[in-house]
């Protein structure tokens, strides 16, 4: 029971950091694009835009996120179990894969890109480094004790 816990407890905060971060990304990638258009963007409404989009925005891309790491991050923790070694790289990588493959997904599937940031590589990419801090989040409050005690990544 104590495992299942401490699974659910890295999965939900590796969510929450890939969606939170993901969240503040396409925030600030729209408000780009938006002063590219010659919009006078204040620092006042960057935060509010912000904070607008982490109420509203962060918890339906944490559902796509919680969807994506579900595969990826088991895989990640099987291939780490499994090798003995390379627990941090291979959650960071889980978690830009996912991200990358879930942006991907909904490319194909629906008619218009459904998150603004991701219409181009830049933005994929940069989302997709939000993918790699909730994997390595996932990673450290699950990490085993082998790897906490002799510091093995």
């Amino acid at each position: 029971m104590k495992s299942v816990i401490r699974w659910l407890l890295a999965f939900v905060a590796g969510v929450a950091t890939a969606a939170v971060s993901g969240s503040v990304i396409q925030t600030q990638l729209n408000l780009a694009r938006l002063i590219e258009l010659q919009a006078e963007i204040s620092v006042l409404v960057r935060l509010e835009t912000t904070a607008f989009d982490l109420l509203h925005f962060a918890p339906i891309y944490a559902i796509i996120v919680a969807l994506a790491f579900l595969v990826a991050l088991l895989t990640a923790t099987g291939l780490a179990r499994a090798f003995g070694r390379g627990w941090f790289g291979l959650h960071g990588l889980a978690g830009f894969v996912a991200v990358a493959a879930a942006l991907g997904v909904m490319s194909l599937m629906l008619p218009v890109t459904a998150i603004a940031a991701a219409r181009s590589v830049a933005g994929i990419v940069l989302l997709s480094l939000g993918g790699i801090l909730g994997g390595w989040v996932y990673a450290i409050v699950l990490r085993p004790v082998h790897v906490r005690q002799n510091g093995q990544n």
